[in-house]
């Protein structure tokens, strides 16, 4: 049994000592537009970051899944990590570095 003018910003209702009448500012009415207008475009933002996290997540490889072993693409030189050692320990490097 409300009857509401939003031109005005009123409410007014029947009460048990007459009518009950709510009113509003502008300014206030403008302000609670633009919290809703935010709250809404932070649902929708997270909403689409849920759906991207759960794409990813379902594009991501597996971590205990191997591989297998890194094959570089240039010319590789193996250069021995200790040269006095009997050990036969070797580095793995470009053949295309500088010298410098």
């Amino acid at each position: 049994m409300a009857v509401p003018n939003y031109t005005y910003l009123k409410l007014k209702m029947p009460g048990p000592n007459g009518v009950i009448m709510v009113e509003s500012t502008y300014e206030h009415a403008y302000d609670c537009d633009v919290k809703c207008i935010e709250y809404v475009e932070a649902l929708v933002e997270a909403e689409a970051l849920i759906i991207d996290l759960d794409r990813l997540g379902s594009e991501a490889p597996d971590s205990k899944r191997h591989t297998g072993t890194f094959e570089p693409t240039e010319a590789i030189k193996l250069v021995p990590v200790d040269p006095t050692s009997s050990n036969d320990r070797e580095l793995r490097i470009s053949a295309t570095l500088d010298s410098r």
